[in-house]
């Protein structure tokens, strides 16, 4: 008997070596067109990675798109073409740590930093004395804040805000629930390490697919994308440093929240009220009481975590109209 275990942890323990070294995905075609199209500029000796469109003629308007965890900017390709009708440059980023970008290990990640990128960037674009609009998701809501914190407090090199659209982002910590695995990465050191690399595609597709609607999830065709991107470069092996986040948004609540609840910046609200991460009402009710000046969209309430790729058309059309009435 004790021979018997011992050939089966000789035979398994050579294949949970491979199989924690598996190498990641190719790129589908659509991932590869995405990468393709962008450009590469250095912050501090690490690479980003960033997709820079001309678009509307006439128009001197400009967007960024600042995407959300774990995915990247390919969040943004069921608006980008339409975006690019009516907007004159059409501008996002893969933050340090995601898709595309430099993954260093180890290494601080925090929302700070994501804010210095984007305003080195926009400085990198000759964009700094032009005025820029933000649509920000989850992750991305937070380095939003933090621009718009420098934006209010004349910070030297922040960007010349005109607008602000937030999406589904954990603004509130009393307000938001990050998932189990969400919460042992960046909470246990000892079993983090352990378990992104046990991380594999059925079990993100699995946590992925809970913060989507049930009528509007993923081809996998999709999944498999959001996979590839965080797989690209061995992002899976800096999610807890990444993870962060979540602390650093009750650390510097006062900060962030503050500059929302003060900004005279016009800001806008896209909502999927399924949203089990910031759930409906809670959230909603806590937003309209604190960040008065705000207009909200709702969309149809099976609209869930990620509403610009579950409903594009009526994240456009909320974000649209938001922008014309001012």
């Amino acid at each position: 008997m004790r021979e018997w275990w011992v050939h089966v942890g000789l035979i398994c323990i050579p294949l949970v070596a491979v199989y924690l070294h598996i190498p990641p995905p190719h790129l589908s075609p659509s991932l590869q067109k995405w990468h393709t199209a962008g450009e590469l500029f250095h912050f501090r000796d690490r690479e980003i990675f960033y997709r820079d469109s001309f678009g509307a003629l006439g128009s001197s308007d400009v967007i960024i798109l600042l995407h959300g965890f774990p995915t990247s900017s390919f969040d943004w390709n069921k608006i980008w073409e339409p975006l690019t009708q009516r907007f004159h440059r059409v501008i996002a980023l893969d933050f340090l740590g995601f898709g595309f970008s430099d993954k260093p290990r180890p290494h601080k990640y925090s929302i700070f930093e994501q804010a210095s990128v984007v305003e080195a960037l926009v400085a990198h674009l000759g964009l700094s004395n032009q005025r820029v609009n933000l649509v920000s998701h989850d992750y991305g809501d937070t380095v939003a804040l933090e621009l718009l914190y420098r934006s209010d407090q004349n910070r030297t090199g922040h960007l010349i805000i005109n607008s602000l659209c937030l999406s589904n982002g954990g603004v509130f910590p009393e307000t938001n629930y990050p998932r189990l695995l969400q919460t042992l990465l960046k909470d246990s050191s000892i079993l983090a390490p352990v378990l992104m690399r046990l991380t594999n595609y059925k079990l993100f597709q699995r946590g992925i697919g809970h913060v989507f609607g049930p009528y509007t999830q993923p081809t996998d065709a999709e999944f498999w994308d959001m996979w590839t991107g965080l797989r690209y470069n061995d992002g899976n092996l800096v999610l807890d440093s990444i993870l962060q986040y979540i602390n650093q948004r009750s650390k510097h609540r006062e900060r962030w929240v503050g500059t929302l609840t003060s900004t005279i910046i016009p800001l806008h609200m896209i909502y999927g009220p399924l949203d089990p991460v910031n759930p409906h009402p809670q959230f909603i009710r806590l937003y309209k009481q604190l960040v008065q000046r705000s207009t909200i969209t709702i969309l149809d309430e099976h609209i869930s975590h990620y509403p610009q790729l579950e409903d594009p058309t009526g994240f456009l059309n909320a974000y649209l109209n938001f922008i014309h009435s001012f």
